[in-house]
């Protein structure tokens, strides 16, 4: 259920990284235990690595510490300096763009509601929806344009997080890529070339929507 937890599932497994899986269950709150609180993240949040006993939080941060000490490929998180400002640049942006409207939309209209059984304020939602509207336009206008991908021609890091957020909201019954063109091309080639891992990473969320879609078909 973790967009940041499916781009470093992605990233570690494209990369030819070792690593060693520990599944945490969100639905059932261990993430929220004091045993997690304790011994893995102070902030009780995912993902987390444990590399040798240094634990680290955030993605982004974990990230930019996998390219220090492990290496990753030239395009997926570039060496250059003016090519890798680019992709922290988009990173950066997606905090309180892309990721921010995608989640508070999936939130409000399918979690909230889930998890307490109240309805979601439907202003609220309005203005979460509208938001995230305009910024999955941007990614068309202002990011891809007439680009294979976020930094030019090869797949990199900005591309993987962009594309696990923009998967969200399908579970509250949003479609992304529908009515944009340039968007699902490009989430299309994110999947070529990023497979079989991308979908094993999206697992669990298309049964989510296949089985929302279902309920919705029958009513």
């Amino acid at each position: 259920m973790s967009q940041p937890s499916r781009a470093l599932f992605i990233l570690l497994n494209k990369s030819k990284i070792p690593f060693v899986e520990c599944p945490v269950a969100l639905h059932k709150a261990e993430h929220l235990t004091d045993k997690y609180k304790n011994e893995i993240s102070r902030f009780q949040k995912v993902p987390v690595i444990d590399h040798d006993g240094y634990k680290l939080t955030e993605s982004i941060a974990i990230l930019r510490y996998l390219a220090r000490e492990k290496g990753l490929p030239e395009n997926i998180y570039p060496t250059d300096s003016k090519e890798q400002a680019r992709v922290d640049e988009f990173l950066e942006w997606q905090h309180n763009n892309l990721r921010l409207f995608c989640a508070m939309f999936f939130q409000l209209k399918y979690l909230l509601p889930k998890m307490t059984g109240a309805e979601s304020d439907e202003n609220m939602l309005t203005l979460f929806e509208s938001k995230m509207i305009d910024v999955l336009d941007q990614m068309e206008t202002h990011w891809l344009q007439d680009k294979q991908f976020i930094n030019g021609d090869e797949i990199s890091a900005a591309d993987i997080w962009a594309a696990c957020e923009i998967e969200q909201p399908r579970i509250a019954g949003y479609e992304p890529s529908e009515g944009r063109p340039i968007l699902k091309a490009w989430l299309d080639r994110v999947k070529e070339a990023t497979n079989p891992y991308y979908d094993q990473a999206h697992v669990f969320i298309n049964k989510i929507v296949a089985k929302t879609r279902g309920t919705q078909s029958k009513l």
